[in-house]
């Protein structure tokens, strides 16, 4: 069970973290708290499974990746863990879920490939399906990005 101390912890660190040599010590310092005191609740935190992972997003253009592109697959049902856990492997992928199929749209796993150039992700999705069989897959490449954020809880 969380309380309002860990809501306030929680709030601070699903943003951006501050642009500086000891980012925790600056926010456990806003809310009366030591770094360590601040690390440790983080640390509790992610030991009883209430932060599941900590990350940073990678603002991808600015990082010189021009061209991303979801890339969809249509895997059998047995083989989904199995190919889902070997595509997440690619260094280019960021993202990997599984979906259920809709009536007109069989694919059921998709990845997000990031490359310099729109041939660049074509060729990842291809080391992709020859390193795991999956050759039925289409290329969605984004054209506008409209809103991207991280999930703000508290």
């Amino acid at each position: 069970m969380i309380d309002e101390r860990d809501k306030i912890i929680i709030g601070l660190i699903q943003g951006d973290l501050p642009l500086q040599k000891k980012p925790f010590a600056k926010m456990a310092e806003s809310i009366g708290m030591t770094e360590s005191e601040f690390l440790e609740r983080i640390r509790a935190l992610k030991a009883s499974g209430v932060i599941r992972r900590f990350g940073a997003t990678l603002r991808h253009q600015e990082a010189g990746f021009s061209s991303n592109a979801m890339v969809a697959w249509i895997v059998p049902d047995d083989r989904i863990e199995e190919v889902g856990k070997a595509m997440a492997e690619f260094r280019e992928v960021t993202h990997c879920y599984q979906r259920r199929p809709q009536k007109d749209w069989k694919y059921n796993l998709f990845t997000m490939v990031h490359g310099d150039d729109k041939d660049a992700c074509y060729q990842v999705a291809k080391r992709m399906s020859e390193a795991t069989g999956m050759d039925e897959y289409i290329l969605l490449f984004s054209e506008k990005e409209f809103k991207k954020t991280s999930m703000a809880y508290f």
